[in-house]
């Protein structure tokens, strides 16, 4: 067994079982150690694609996933993507190839520093320095990976560990991750918060908004009135008709600062204090009103569910059932395409169970309050603000979830970063609706210019958000990658289209031309 042939074995048998792979020459020896029938392996075009899904794939099954990519190179096309798994706490083993030790002396074209490449966005970074230790550090590398709130792992492989003899594999025990308790003491003291009666507001992140978490937050807020949020972007959120409802604090900083100016009290699980997306002139940077007291019930190693617990317990709540969110019934809208009647076709369409990756940005920002009653779904946001992770991440989701349709929600100029995403998608046959909202601009940029206070954009700076001269073809661009597509201009239309694409398996695309 040679050095590759020992990696890929040790990330099975610890429980990492995908490879996303974007391989080039110094990997072939890892390339063909993925022979092993036990890992899947996924061709991705691109290495943001790669780390993306592996982005999906982890939040969906709070598992991680690993990723192959060539040298310094490689990873830095695939950094943006590591970025945003980073900031939703995803974990993954990001395998980095590298020259052979006897290569790097002779500086050839494709070196350079891959740790410090890498370590900004890692957790843990090691140079597997011979095949003989690559099972030790495959193992601690997965060990990392799986730790609450997940970690990024990246290990490098030289070209000479991955082909010499690895002799007997030597591997430090399983590790199983285990969450933090709680302070008791802080319960104690956000007990005493809710039972003043104050406006209170509850922040969910991470973990906390979904699970047996969620399901006692519910009950918390409906034994003392205190009210669920969650940051604008979010993870991964469980929510529609038969789930605890959360509200979501607007995006903008205005609207922000006005639903969270009577709350007297945040209680943040998870997360930490609103604060604004970006800095802008005359707006401050953090959303509550001045005199807001801010209470962390769960830091975000912790577990929330225990604290939940512990929480109703210090209440004498225990036995208060939670407050669930009743089934809307939208009928399926008609006439001009908007952020309403795109909304209502939304709540109309989606199918129980399905995943909703949300990156569509100013068309889609009107739609989560409006798809609150619909069918029971998970939603995924980007928490790391790079562009181009919705693709990506809705390719892992769809790879973790098989049984579940996912649907992958994109402005134009977004999927532009990642389109080699419908490729893999149409290779793996995932059951994947995309849908480009095309108005072909930049359209959040236009928003932002007035919101920074530039003035009135001129011709130059008009030309650098805008998406016209030429048109992207959507159908055309699907189908050079084997997705079938439609284009549509009504909310009728948008709405058909969405509920024909869950009739077959498979990747569809809607262009939805605004």
């Amino acid at each position: 067994m040679n050095g590759a042939e020992s990696l890929v074995a040790t990330l099975v048998d610890r429980g990492v079982d995908i490879c996303f792979a974007n391989p080039g020459t110094s990997e072939m020896h890892f390339l063909a150690a993925l022979e092993n029938p036990r890992m899947r392996s996924v061709l991705c075009l691109f290495e943001g694609v790669a780390t993306g899904a592996a982005d999906g794939w982890y939040r969906m099954k709070d598992s991680p996933a690993s990723t192959l990519l060539h040298l310094g190179p490689g990873l830095a096309n695939g950094l943006a993507n590591i970025h945003n798994a980073k900031r939703a706490s995803s974990g993954m083993v990001n395998i980095i190839g590298e020259h052979s030790t006897s290569h790097l002396k002779y500086d050839p074209p494709l070196t350079s520093d891959i740790e410090g490449l890498a370590r900004p966005l890692s957790h843990w970074v090691r140079r597997a320095d011979s095949a003989s230790a690559i099972a030790w550090d495959a193992a601690q590398a997965v060990a990392r990976a799986s730790e609450h709130p997940g970690q990024i792992a990246t290990l490098i492989l030289p070209g000479n560990t991955s082909w010499e003899e690895a002799g007997a594999t030597i591997a430090p025990p399983v590790e199983h991750a285990t969450r933090k308790t709680p302070d008791a003491a802080r319960i104690e003291h956000v007990a005493r918060v809710l039972r003043s009666g104050e406006p209170t507001l509850i922040i969910l992140g991470n973990k906390a908004t979904r699970g047996r978490a969620l399901e006692r937050a519910g009950r918390v807020a409906a034994a003392t009135g205190a009210r669920l949020g969650s940051q604008f972007f979010t993870a991964r959120i469980e929510r529609g008709a038969g789930r605890v409802p959360i509200e979501r604090i607007p995006y903008a900083v205005a609207p922000a600062r006005a639903f969270l100016k009577d709350f007297r009290h945040i209680v943040t699980v998870e997360t930490k204090e609103p604060v604004a997306f970006f800095s802008y002139p005359d707006k401050p940077s953090l959303l509550k009103p001045e005199g807001t007291l801010v209470h962390p019930l769960v830091e975000s190693d912790e577990d929330s569910a225990l604290a939940f617990e512990m929480l109703l317990e210090a209440l004498g709540a225990a036995a208060t059932a939670p407050m669930l969110q009743p089934r809307v019934q939208t009928p399926a809208p008609s006439g001009a395409l908007n952020p309403v009647s795109i909304a209502h076709a939304l709540a109309a369409a989606l199918p129980e169970d399905c995943i909703v990756v949300d990156e569509s940005l100013t068309t889609g920002r009107e739609t989560m309050g409006y798809t609150m009653g619909a069918a029971p779904h998970d939603l995924i946001n980007n928490m790391g603000g790079s562009i181009g992770y919705a693709t990506p991440v809705a390719t892992g989701a769809a790879l973790a979830c098989p049984d579940r349709r996912v649907f992958c929600m994109v402005g134009d100029g977004s999927a532009m970063y990642t389109i080699q995403s419908l490729w893999t998608q149409a290779r793996e046959g995932l059951n994947i609706t995309t849908i480009v909202f095309a108005n072909n601009s930049y359209a959040i940029l236009k928003a932002e210019y007035a919101n920074m206070g530039a003035g009135t954009p001129g011709e130059r700076a008009l030309a650098m958000i805008d998406l016209e001269r030429p048109r992207i073809d959507w159908q055309a661009m699907a189908k050079s990658m084997g997705v079938p597509a439609v284009a549509v201009d009504t909310a009728e239309a948008f709405y058909r289209a969405m509920a024909d694409s869950v009739r077959e398996p498979g990747p569809r695309l809607i262009e939805v031309r605004l």
